[in-house]
């Protein structure tokens, strides 16, 4: 079977599809990345084939505006103006990459806009796969990205269908011209059934971690996370080893790919709170541009590791509670502070609070050096925490997320 895997955003959007990807080639299936030209040397690492989309998407994160608007202080109307020609070149590239080439099936995330369309114009299956279950009304809770934790059931269920249909909006318009003008096929309204069947939606997060709603149907499956190993060669840097071995296990700090309109002042921030919590730190200064040209020497500045190596040997991990970056850390059985910037990040806060494995998140825009020092001190010093968050860890493990989403990719498509 020939498998087209589209998806678009940072390193958390990319890194599961390639493990997917890799689960799927070991199953003897083809398999194709198409994704930002960044990930390129990522994709084929991992002996995937790859199709490059334009850089711009991860390049707008780092202007003024899209620094502003992760920090919640932006014009989302500047910044859509600077996203929608974007968009078209977007499935232009996507398009370019695959037109002559055959595709039984197509895994998208809904950020590559394209994906949905592909599958028709090829016959081929659709699944529609993102690690947060936002395409799936239910009653159990309300959509993600909205502030509440539970707005009773009608409302819950209303508040899915509404987010599927602003998400919708901002770019019919340009897929629908795509389509119409490239591919060849009528406007389209409806993304979530195709040829008069539902489009099976996978999301790639534990059960154990939110649990499968009762009023949803087979189309809907949380298949348990997908995580990609660390490469079998990967060797750690022997200072960050003598570092670990040096003291006791420190806390994990880091906002993966999110950027920081002062990193200087967010830098200060994290080294006061360890300084007040008495805690060793590992600061990872990532993508999203945390500075420490001068650390303590009970900070160690870490340029990467792998999550599934380093996460297991920390006391507690500090981080913005992207899906991916959340799903490492609950797998390590790690204590977790969740300082949500945006999106998906504050409902991924609350659950681990609700969980009972770490404490209420702290935005972002709330963070100071005062309220994350309390944080660690709570989840470092509070045993039963560290229990429960161990056995969430151990269950998360048990489960085979790659291995569900490859079976109902193969019995879609039989």
């Amino acid at each position: 079977m020939n498998i087209l895997i589209l998806t678009v955003g940072t390193r958390g959007d990319v890194q599961p599809y390639v493990a997917l990807g890799r689960g799927l080639q070991a199953a003897g299936h083809s398999v194709l990345v198409v994704t930002l030209a960044q990930f390129g040397d990522f994709v084929t690492s991992h002996g995937l084939e790859f199709a490059a989309l334009p850089a711009e998407f991860l390049e707008i994160l780092q202007t003024g505006a899209g620094k502003a608007a992760v920090a919640g202080k932006g014009n989302a109307f500047k910044l859509m103006k600077m996203v929608q020609p974007m968009q078209r070149r977007l499935l232009d590239a996507a398009w370019a990459a695959v037109r002559t080439r055959p595709v039984d099936a197509v895994v998208y995330h809904p950020k590559g806009l394209g994906g949905y369309s592909l599958a028709e114009k090829f016959g081929a299956a659709a699944v529609l796969a993102l690690p947060v279950p936002l395409y799936s009304p239910t009653r159990a809770f309300p959509s993600l990205l909205l502030p509440a934790a539970d707005l009773g059931a009608a409302l819950n269920h209303a508040s899915h269908r509404l987010t599927i249909w602003l998400a919708g909006a901002a770019t019919r318009g340009v897929v629908n011209r795509w389509r119409k003008e490239v591919l060849e096929l009528p406007p389209v309204a409806d993304e979530l059934t195709l040829r008069g069947r539902p489009v099976l939606r996978l999301y790639p997060y534990s059960p154990a971690v939110l649990p499968t709603p009762a009023d949803w149907d087979a189309n809907s499956v949380a298949t348990g996370y997908w995580f990609l190993p660390h490469a079998a060669d990967w060797q750690p840097d022997p200072a960050l080893v003598e570092f670990l071995a040096s003291g006791p296990p420190p806390v994990y700090v880091g906002f993966g790919s999110m950027p920081s309109e002062d990193a200087s002042a967010k830098t200060a921030i994290i080294l006061d709170a360890l300084e007040q919590a008495g805690q060793r730190g590992v600061v990872a200064t990532g993508w999203g541009g945390l500075t420490l040209a001068n650390a303590p020497r009970h900070v160690f500045a870490l340029d990467a590791a792998p999550h599934d190596w380093l996460f297991p040997q920390m006391a507690a991990v500090v981080h913005h509670g992207g899906a991916g970056t959340t799903a490492a850390g609950l797998a390590a059985g790690a204590p977790t502070v969740i300082c949500p910037f945006f999106g998906d990040q504050p409902f991924w806060g609350r659950r681990v609070a609700a969980l009972g494995v770490g404490p209420e998140p702290i935005p972002q825009k709330r963070l100071t050096a005062e309220k994350l020092a309390a944080a660690l001190r709570a989840v470092t010093g509070d045993a039963a925490l560290r229990a429960r968050a161990q056995q969430l860890g151990a269950a998360i493990r048990g489960e085979d997320g790659v291995g569900v989403a490859v079976q109902r990719i193969e019995v879609l498509t039989s």
